[in-house]
């Protein structure tokens, strides 16, 4: 596909607020486009995520992770999330673990975010994260776009952090 039809088919998804179709033309835009532009695509991706998310908050919808657009937007979200837990910004990145782990009714999604969350809240690095909390191996063979298997280390973060709670 030329880089012409490609940015057409870009802003079609984009006017149209389709979310799951500019991950589908992400590999093609990764190939075709400098770091710049590609900053720009994946920052549209964010806007329509974020869009998605505070539509759902008002109506007080939960996301549906089968529903296609739902998916690709728990997905953003969840990357957006990710990339501020890599980056030390551990606060922003446990607040936004916290509302997508309540934004979707799929209990195995919630469940991940709690790890996530409680990761992020504990001030848990985040290498250590990957390699102490997340269970990497299993994650991949569950082929989820979440981190969604955790070590035994993780369990008794999680239970700590029910005792601390139930202290309060």
């Amino acid at each position: 596909m030329s880089i012409e039809e490609l940015k057409q088919k870009i802003l079609k998804a984009q006017e149209s607020g389709d979310i799951a179709s500019l991950y589908v033309l992400e590999k093609n835009a990764e190939k075709s486009f400098d770091e710049d532009t590609l900053q720009s695509f994946y920052a549209n991706i964010l806007d329509l995520a974020l869009e998605r998310l505070t539509d759902a908050l008002e109506s007080h919808r939960h996301m549906d992770i089968n529903e296609v657009q739902d998916f690709a937007t728990l997905r953003a979200l969840y990357e957006y999330a990710m990339e501020h837990y890599s980056s030390g910004d551990n606060s922003d990145a446990g607040a936004l673990f916290e509302v997508l782990s309540g934004l979707t009714s799929d209990k195995e999604f919630s469940f991940a975010l709690r790890f996530h969350f409680i990761s992020a809240q504990a001030n848990i690095a985040f290498d250590d994260f990957l390699f102490k909390i997340a269970d990497m191996d299993a994650t991949q063979k569950a082929a989820k776009f979440y981190i969604s298997a955790f070590t035994k280390e993780a369990q008794k973060l999680l239970s700590d952090s029910q005792s601390d709670g139930s202290k309060k």
